[in-house]
């Protein structure tokens, strides 16, 4: 299984509009992060995680020939913003794309992408099968199986997934012990590191670091970066060995 990240930026990505930071003025490419999404390959199969506004930028930079569903960890704008771009897939395939979704992400889809979801579409608008996903409902994709993870993103609840030895999970602050046991013996651990600072609806570098202790993954990366972090070569000198913090466009082999 292959690991992609299209992107490991927090909702303002990185440059922010306007800011003149070190961060937002670096000229490490490893700097420039669009909003968080990420794409498993396995057997040809390609499933992505959140269509984020910059969907159709990572989909032309990571140039995947299919993508075989999408799954959305919850309703935030900057996960679903770019859901029209599924678009030219769909007339690749002629074949509606398979998305899977809690019935509260549903909710705001079709509030969102109301022509998607018409009675009487207009031509040429996004053709979709929606699958309903619950936090304690295991499923499979093309015989690949899911686990849902629930986290809590301040008091919103926000599904993550297990994958084979592979967990992902971002915008999260809380993880209750008993979805903390899904995460056990992992390859790999995905986790959201907002800043350095404590957040209200984010695990801090610090914290993220904790869990990654406490659930002991052979290796993390840390995602849905702010500027505010700091500069990604200067962080890196300051974590463990089997840590790092993700990059857009790595890729990581998994098992």
């Amino acid at each position: 299984m292959k690991l992609t990240f299209l992107g490991t930026g927090t909702s303002q990505g990185i440059p922010v509009i306007g800011c003149t930071c070190e961060v937002c003025r670096s000229d490490d490419s490893r700097d420039d992060r669009l909003r968080t999404s990420a794409m498993i390959s396995i057997d040809d199969k390609n499933y992505v995680f959140d269509t984020g506004p910059d969907f159709r930028q990572q989909m032309l930079r990571a140039k995947p020939e299919n993508v075989d569903a999408v799954i959305f960890t919850h309703e935030h704008k900057d996960h679903i913003a770019g859901m029209d771009d599924i678009r030219p897939f769909n007339f690749k395939t002629r074949k509606p794309l398979n998305i899977y979704a809690h019935p509260r992400v549903q909710e705001a889809l079709k509030r969102e992408y109301h022509y998607v979801f018409s009675e009487n579409k207009y031509p040429g608008v996004p053709e979709v099968n929606v699958h309903t996903i619950k936090k304690d409902q295991n499923f499979s994709i093309n015989g690949t199986k899911f686990i849902p993870v629930e986290v809590m993103h301040y008091k919103l609840p926000v599904l993550g997934f297990r994958v084979h030895d592979m967990a992902y999970i971002t915008d999260a602050n809380y993880i209750d012990e008993t979805e903390k046991a899904k995460l056990k013996d992992l390859d790999v651990l995905v986790i959201n590191a907002l800043r350095k600072e404590q957040h209200i609806s984010h695990f801090n570098l610090e914290e993220a670091i904790e869990l990654v202790d406490e659930l002991k993954p052979k290796r993390a990366f840390f995602t849905h970066i702010s500027h505010l972090m700091g500069r990604h070569a200067n962080v890196t000198k300051e974590l463990p060995p089997h840590v790092a913090i993700a990059y857009d466009g790595l890729e990581v082999l998994v098992g």
